[in-house]
């Protein structure tokens, strides 16, 4: 049995593991799997390229005119759709295919045409949205009917003239709803209800959340990094995101550390902005060294995740195999990692209700948060979609 999954990138990011992820676990079952993918670079052998980056600054540039996204890279889909043929998968996995790489018109024709089997895991709202990624910020109901007039035309993928969100909206009803043979997988119950409202209702739909390796992320803390940064009496709040915004509740960040007593310490991973006059909060880049992120999660005691728009964050996950309790916004399907053992569920801007159980949490045992880690275990978790595909192709 052949597998060929589609996503924007391969082996990095949090959707480009979880691709790789599933190809292991697929492989196991005795798959040949093959991983194609539109931006940057990959070490995965078993992996095919789409277009290249000239492509990908053309479509972009295009789409920030014309408010198209999905709709050029014909070339290189064409390209792709010969290499599908000579590879001829019994099954398609799609995660994210928006990123400027991919003419999705192209893509379905085809897997209709052939009446190829289609596994879509959903990791944000852009499959039935007339432009948008996440709409949460906006407060936007409109996918529900038909997008118009999009309040978040300048977000990804932005637009800086054209709004074709209404268009947009028709066409994707059109091209998504016509392969018969398609299972959609959602990260998280909270988007599988929104799926259920939009025009993709009546495919199947299920949810498996995302998993991490529990070999990899454990308690490991040697110290050094309270040494480093001259905070060993210090009770640490931690958050960690591929680069802080307001999405990512950067100014939530600001608000607490505002009113947070002295003893606390507010720390930023994978954050670049510089915030002048805010002494209780360290901002540390992006790290590339695991080891590092490893200790970092370790030795702090409470993970902070106030994101304003997430599906299903793995962030979460990573904190709790390290021993490390969650506090995060009640914002997309991020209240699903904790149970009332391992941490809390806070309505979003409440900074207040912060404060109240921040102390709480750091009293959570190490033990009860690793224990809420293994029903995220990625071996279980992956091997769903190996289910599902027998199930398709059979």
């Amino acid at each position: 049995m052949k597998l060929l999954e589609i996503n924007t990138v391969c082996g990095k990011g949090s959707t480009g593991r979880i691709a790789v992820d599933i190809a292991e676990s697929a492989k196991k079952r005795g798959y040949e799997v093959c991983i194609a993918y539109g931006r940057d670079q990959t070490d995965y052998p078993d992996s095919y390229r789409i277009g290249d980056d000239i492509d990908n600054h053309i479509h972009a540039a295009l789409s920030r005119i014309t408010d198209k996204q999905g709709c050029y890279s014909k070339k290189a889909t064409m390209n792709f759709i010969a290499f599908m043929d000579e590879y001829s998968p019994d099954v398609v996995h799609l995660h994210n295919i928006h990123g400027y790489f991919l003419n999705y018109e192209l893509l379905f024709k085809y897997l209709r045409e052939k009446s190829i089997p289609l596994v879509w895991t959903f990791h944000d709202c852009w499959p039935f949205t007339g432009h948008c990624v996440h709409f949460d910020l906006a407060n936007c109901n409109k996918w529900e009917t038909e997008c118009n007039k999009c309040p978040l035309k300048k977000s990804y993928p932005s637009s800086y003239i054209c709004d074709h969100s209404q268009e947009n909206y028709i066409q994707k009803k059109r091209i998504f709803s016509s392969i018969d043979k398609m299972h959609i997988v959602t990260c998280s119950h909270w988007l599988e209800d929104l799926v259920r409202r939009s025009f993709l209702a009546e495919k199947s739909i299920s949810t498996i959340h995302n998993g991490i390796d529990l070999d990899r992320f454990k308690y490991s803390d040697s110290g050094e990094f309270r040494k480093k940064y001259g905070i060993e009496d210090k009770i640490i709040l931690l958050g960690v995101a591929d680069g802080f915004d307001e999405q990512k509740g950067l100014y939530e960040f600001v608000e607490l550390a505002k009113k947070i007593p002295d003893e606390y310490r507010i720390v930023l991973v994978g954050c670049n902005t510089k915030l002048q006059g805010i002494s209780n909060i360290i901002t540390i880049p992006r790290t590339q060294d695991f080891n590092e992120l490893l200790e970092i999660y370790s030795t702090a005691n409470v993970f902070l995740n106030l994101t304003l728009n997430d599906n299903f964050p793995t962030v979460n996950l990573e904190a709790l195999a390290c021993g490390l309790p969650v506090v995060t916004y009640k914002t997309g399907g991020s209240p699903e990692s904790v149970d009332d053992t391992s941490g809390f569920v806070v309505k979003q801007h409440d900074v207040l209700e912060l404060l109240k159980v921040i102390p709480k949490a750091v009293m959570i045992s190490k033990d009860k948060c690793i224990d809420r880690s293994k029903c995220f275990n990625k071996n279980i978790a992956f091997d769903k979609y190996v289910d599902i595909y027998d199930g398709l192709i059979r």
